[in-house]
């Protein structure tokens, strides 16, 4: 994600008022519904994370992870205070009221779209972590994530260019486009994405059976010649009908006969 693009969204997003269902739907994708309605996605994969837009989609499989219950608990209902892009890097940042809370009680949904430090993190008003997509150890990198640690902020970094400025607004400054433009960017995102799964889907087909294929013809190579199975069946089943005209000749554990057969 550009930080013009995540500039646009969070623009976007903040024309909402509520979250009626979160979940996660892939091993790293996250989809959010607001007011009902409006459907976003956020996959997080590492080195290609990306937002689309989508109608609301049923989970191939069950997630129940801690951070899919807790996801799913404080987001479901809870009232969208705002939506920031934090320290003018890739990172979103969504701060929530949930409705279960007895209490006052702000927490944060933190998307982090930068490369390897790409997480969705669900954060309390002390900056604590309550959990996140991924684990992080200390062994990995000096931002420990891991629920119940502070979390740190990201060292700031300069971005490129093209990250920062739309190129695709009438006068290039960074998140101007429209509400509804972005929506339209978003779903053209989701039709990409389906047109790139459908085409390695045919891929990874065709391979499959040009491999069954190949299989096939070297098994058909390895079969007998038809004719000469089809002269060794006559010999069998002349041989079959001989021993059954003879059965009284044949005693109890005789491995041989010797015969006519019936042209003498």
């Amino acid at each position: 994600m550009k930080l013009y693009e995540l500039q646009a969204v969070a623009k976007r997003l903040n024309d909402f008022t509520f979250i009626s269902r979160a979940r996660r739907i892939e091993d790293n994708t996250i989809e959010i519904t607001f007011d009902k309605k409006n459907s976003y996605f956020f996959n997080m994969t590492r080195g290609h994370s990306f937002i689309y837009k989508a109608p609301s989609q049923r989970p191939l499989q069950g997630y129940n992870a801690p951070f899919d219950t807790l996801l799913h608990s404080l987001l479901s209902g809870s009232k969208l205070i705002g939506v920031d892009v934090l320290n003018n890097d890739r990172i979103l940042r969504l701060t929530l009221a949930p409705k279960s809370s007895y209490k006052d009680k702000i927490i944060y949904l933190q998307f982090e779209f930068t490369g390897k430090n790409t997480n969705a993190i669900l954060i309390d008003d002390n900056e604590v972590i309550i959990e996140a997509l991924r684990h992080i150890d200390a062994d990995s990198s000096f931002r420990v994530i891991r629920p119940g640690v502070e979390l740190l902020p990201i060292p700031s970094r300069v971005l490129s260019h093209e990250n920062t400025i739309d190129t695709h607004t009438e006068n290039g400054v960074a998140g101007t486009q429209h509400p509804t433009d972005i929506d339209q960017l978003l779903e053209e995102k989701f039709m990409q994405i389906q047109q790139k799964r459908l085409r390695e889907m045919k891929k990874q087909k065709l391979s499959t059976v040009a491999k069954k294929s190949e299989k096939l013809a070297q098994l058909l190579e390895k079969l007998p010649d038809e004719k000469a199975l089809k002269e060794e069946e006559q010999k069998y089943k002349q041989y079959a009908n001989l021993i059954l005209a003879n059965l009284y000749q044949i005693k109890p554990y005789d491995t041989k006969l010797n015969t006519y057969d019936f042209e003498g």
